[in-house]
């Protein structure tokens, strides 16, 4: 999964869910449900999600799209090895990334 979002201190909702393909109304339910992800909210009360909530989405987004855990199996996972889940997750991350790479120098050829 390669989420591309510019590099700015904050992102709307409608911003983050077209990154990452879901709905707003996802992003919303997994506010409820993740303590981890806690976006400011401005006077209007929209969401405002910082580059730290954008780390926890992709691994929630992982953990519940990508690997199939429940909800509750996501929000366990998070609770007893968030380290072991971050490293993991980058390790992937760049992996794909350099996958991508050697795809794209395999057409160039």
């Amino acid at each position: 999964m390669h989420i591309e979002l510019p590099e700015k201190r904050y992102f709307k909702i409608g911003e983050v869910a077209k990154a990452f393909d879901v709905n707003a109304s996802l992003l919303r339910f997994w506010e409820n449900e993740f303590d981890v992800l806690r976006p400011k909210k401005n006077a209007k009360g929209n969401r405002l999600f910082t580059q730290e909530d954008i780390k926890n989405l992709k691994l929630i987004y992982h953990l519940v799209k990508e690997k199939g855990f429940t909800l509750e199996g996501a929000k366990n996972k998070l609770k007893e090895k968030p380290e072991e889940i971050t490293s993991n997750h980058d390790i992937i991350v760049r992996l794909d990334k350099i996958k991508n790479e050697l795809l794209q120098i395999k057409t160039h050829l």
